[in-house]
């Protein structure tokens, strides 16, 4: 089958979250099990798209409104991330730095999702499946199904895949005449609440509609930011498939990011190793256990409980604990877990921003990672964590529910049922418990390294969906 994957995100490329490393994964491993699977996305002015050699496939101008904006579509030359990566550059729009955060977004993202697809129209094949991932791609459905300008794509099979379903991208019927002419008959296809909905479009037209865990399949039903009735209407059409990881990019044998490499052999030597690292840069003690949390902090993911949460587990265990975060996001949670630093100077600290390589040196130095999501469709983190012998902390929801099981049941990490300072708090209390029994730690962490969470099954199971 040729898979032509659509998104706003793409690791390395250009990444925000977990979208980013399962558009950057997914068609590599397809490709793997014997298809041809590629990527289109926006060319953004950022560091892979300077520092790698391109060629032009497309040039051409993309009618929106009454605009006009020129096109330039580009190929990654050296074929580098195991996939055909191709950028869609459109001088004015989208040759900025950041991939989200404009006020044009909706014109960035349309312009993106029509320009790539007057491409396509004009290929002489049709691939076999356009899979779009998220509302910025939402449109896309819609767009090959009812918009005379791609007749010649309205037979291929388009596949939706909600990463989350809280960010749905509505915009005002005054922007209508920014899409390509369509049956205004057939309006209903793109209308939710009273405005166009991408999200919500896609779901209506796509020809097959996946989440990224079976668990949050379930729980879309009846938490999807108002579109539950829709999503339980479409549920024929719907399945829940497990996110993976990267196995080449998450291996603590390989990975060139850590302090010291290790395997299942030597596990117990890389993760002191790599902590004692981690100690020496924050500031910390490494004879003490190690709690991270890394991720983006908003209260999607439970980080307003951080602040409250870290002073009192600090402040009861009378130092007996280290606390490592790295995320960035909303302003006054990350003022108020900067200032339990002075406090706690020794045990605690946190860097506030994006570093790729520090996340990778945390997953493998931390023994402990923290989760407390109100909201978690997949979660990659605890994957990673598990890959480098590290125990994950989390909340039973969406994929932390599918992908963790307590050590109460036989299982190897600690959950807790709720998003709130208690039920975190205890949680992290059971783990420093086990943390004082180091042959118990051991095992578990011999154990969780072996854990395999790879693409291999779900790039398949992917291929199966298509073909139901």
């Amino acid at each position: 089958m040729e898979i032509i994957h659509f998104s706003a995100e793409c690791y390395p490329v250009a990444k925000v979250g977990g979208l980013g490393d399962v558009v950057g994964a997914l068609p590599k491993y397809q490709n793997k099990i014997g298809h041809t699977a590629k990527v289109v996305m926006p060319a953004y002015d950022n560091k892979f798209l300077n520092e790698n050699e391109f060629e032009g496939v497309y040039e051409g101008w993309v009618e929106m409104g009454t605009g006009n904006y020129q096109v330039r579509i580009i190929r990654e030359k050296s074929n580098k991330l195991g996939f055909d990566l191709y950028l869609v550059h459109i001088p004015g729009l989208l040759d900025r730095p950041k991939v989200y955060g404009y006020d044009n977004d909706t014109e960035r993202f349309l312009a993106f999702q029509m320009a790539a697809l007057d491409w396509i129209h004009q290929w002489q094949h049709k691939p076999d499946v356009i899979h779009c991932h998220d509302y910025h791609t939402g449109l896309i459905p819609f767009m090959v199904s009812n918009c005379p300008r791609f007749w010649r794509l309205n037979s291929v099979l388009t596949a939706f895949t909600i990463h989350n379903a809280q960010y749905q991208g509505q915009f005002g019927w005054d922007k209508l005449h920014l899409l390509p002419i369509f049956d205004l008959r057939n309006s209903g296809k793109l209308e939710w609440d009273k405005a166009i909905n991408p999200l919500a479009s896609a779901i209506k037209c796509a020809w097959k509609i996946s989440t990224v865990s079976p668990s949050y399949m379930e729980e879309v039903s009846y938490s999807a930011n108002g579109l539950e009735s829709l999503l339980q209407r479409e549920r024929g059409k719907s399945h829940g498939i497990l996110n993976g990881i990267d196995n080449d990019v998450w291996d603590p044998a390989t990975d060139n990011m850590l302090a010291k490499n290790y395997n299942l052999k030597n596990f117990e030597a890389g993760k002191k190793a790599n902590k004692q690292a981690l100690c020496n840069i924050f500031g910390l003690d490494v004879n003490k256990p190690l709690y991270t949390f890394i991720g983006r902090l908003v209260g999607e993911k439970g980080a307003d409980l951080l602040p409250q949460i870290f002073d009192n587990v600090m402040r009861q265990s009378e130092g007996a604990l280290n606390i490592l975060v790295l995320g960035s996001g909303e302003k006054h949670v990350e003022d108020q877990l900067e200032q339990l630093k002075d406090r706690y100077k020794g045990i605690y600290n946190t860097y506030i921003g994006y570093n790729e390589q520090l996340s990778h040196q945390m997953y493998a130095g931390a023994d402990f990672l923290l989760m407390p999501s109100r909201v978690e469709p997949c979660g990659l983190n605890q994957m990673y964590a598990l890959r480098y012998g590290t125990i994950p902390i989390v909340r039973r929801i969406g994929g932390l529910k599918d992908t963790v099981i307590d050590v109460g049941d036989g299982g190897f990490g600690f959950c807790h049922e709720q998003a709130t300072v208690p039920d975190v708090e205890h949680a992290i209390g059971r783990a420093f418990h086990l943390y004082q029994n180091p042959k118990a730690i051991k095992e578990i962490r011999k154990r969780i390294m072996t854990l395999d969470h790879s693409w291999d099954k779900s790039a398949q199971d992917y291929i199966n969906f298509y073909q139901i």
